[in-house]
């Protein structure tokens, strides 16, 4: 969102008869819709003047500041508002679960209906290409959020940011030394490992493929000339 007052921003929504708005919650890095809550105009003053997200809690009629007690803090990475004004979608950095369950999202109910039962072979081709890093970073998400006991991803981010880096080391070597082989097959295997584990850096560093690829589209634009060797 563009820097806009409070006043700006209050004046452009639609409140409802009760003086609330829906805001859809969403994981700035991997994109998974989190929770669906509630803003009156003093929960959106403190959202935009704390840099985390306050809701108003239509079961206690009281203002709500996520993650205060659990420490699942919130931080806004983005606040906007649709082409009506009558909803917000706020994208955070998510510190920990969003739901009050544990899980990584409160959607994790599914409904199933006939598209998706449709034949699983033509789903995945319409997914495109690239489908499978989608859902490896949500996945990675999901881990870093949830914890839960006995996954390797868990035990990445529980590790911290110096095993993360060491496995990518290892991987990176790996790589090198299955090219040098000629080996496709182990190539591919071992190229799977290092951008699974370059993703987890990623996450851990807050990054999104997003982000990634945002560069190299930067670079693309850039003059040829920017990249030429020089002497």
């Amino acid at each position: 969102m563009s820097e806009q007052t409070f006043e700006s921003v209050a004046e452009a929504v639609k409140w409802d008869e009760q003086g609330l708005v829906p805001a859809i919650v969403q994981d700035a890095v991997s994109k998974e819709v989190l929770m669906l809550a509630y803003m009156n105009r003093e929960s959106l003053r403190l959202t935009l003047e704390s840099g985390e997200t306050w809701f108003w809690s239509r079961s206690r009629s009281e203002l709500w500041h996520k993650g205060a007690t659990s420490g699942h803090l919130q931080k806004v990475r983005s606040l906007r508002y649709d082409c009506d004004g009558d909803t917000l979608l706020v994208l955070v950095q998510q510190t920990g679960p969003a739901c009050h369950t544990g899980k990584y999202s409160c959607f994790f109910n599914e409904a199933g209906t006939a598209a998706s039962q449709a034949d699983s072979g033509e789903a995945a081709s319409a997914e495109g290409r690239f489908a499978m890093l989608d859902k490896l970073e949500s996945l990675i998400a999901k881990r870093d959020a949830e914890r839960p006991e006995g996954a390797y991803t868990t035990y990445l981010f529980e590790k911290g940011l110096d095993k993360i880096l060491k496995k990518i080391g290892e991987e990176a070597g790996e790589v090198i030394i299955a090219a040098k082989n000629r080996s496709p097959e182990e190539l591919r295997y071992e190229a799977s490992d290092l951008i699974f584990h370059l993703m987890v850096l990623l996450r851990e560093q807050g990054l999104s493929l997003d982000d990634i690829t945002g560069e190299l589209a930067r670079r693309h634009l850039k003059p040829k000339s920017e990249y030429a060797i020089s002497d």
